[in-house]
């Protein structure tokens, strides 16, 4: 692979990974709630290793070029984002962390998992991140075949993605497991920034029908 682009396609990576939104909203949540945040930030993570497996087979761009089909899922994850948001705000009260509350929740790792594989996973934005960024940084004149190249540089996103998740997931947990009030709070605003992410993407949907 070309290294100039490599390099130039971490940065971009790490830059849109320490972009806060509805990941850092989930893994924040999740560490505050779950035993383990781990669950949640694999889930994420293997969202965007489905992206990048749609990419490397090249359904991504097919997809895009389907008429109305990027609308529907579009309109699909906003739901999906409005439920979950709903759902977190919904437990803020109880949005504190200790090893006896952690043990009953041990029963809920996958559910997490895959909610935070829906969440990553469902995004169609997510899904437009790869089609439109990662080509870029393909080079046609390298050993690899751009398939293969495709592949490294969406496995590279999802690495630092993961590495960042998991550095917020933690950091929420110890700052704020001895703060109950403060993990309310941040509970509470993860919520909000779910539903608001979810409307937002409902609204660029169906403002243009109802014109």
């Amino acid at each position: 692979m070309n290294p100039h682009l490599f390099l130039a396609f971490v940065i971009v990576a790490v830059t849109l990974a320490c972009t806060p939104g509805v990941d850092w909203a989930y893994s924040i949540a999740a560490g505050l709630r779950q035993r383990s945040f781990v669950p949640a930030v694999a889930g994420l993570c293997s969202g965007y290793v489905l992206h990048t497996a749609l990419l490397t087979a090249g359904l991504a761009a097919l997809l895009a070029g389907v008429p109305g089909l990027l609308g529907w899922l579009t309109i699909a994850g906003a739901a999906y984002l409005l439920w979950l948001g709903v759902s977190t705000m919904r437990s803020w009260r109880g949005a504190s962390f200790s090893a006896d509350d952690a043990v009953g929740q041990s029963r809920n790792q996958l559910r997490t998992f895959l909610q935070g594989m829906g969440t990553s996973g469902i995004n169609p934005k997510g899904l437009l991140f790869f089609l439109a960024l990662v080509p870029q940084f393909v080079s046609p004149e390298a050993s690899l075949p751009v398939p293969v190249q495709s592949g490294v540089l969406g496995l590279t996103f999802v690495l630092f993605a993961g590495i960042i998740y998991t550095a917020v997931a933690m950091t929420s947990r110890r700052l704020l497991q001895s703060r109950p009030s403060a993990a309310r709070v941040v509970t509470l605003s993860s919520g909000i920034i779910m539903v608001g992410l979810g409307a937002v993407l409902l609204g660029e949907q169906l403002l243009p029908l109802l014109r």
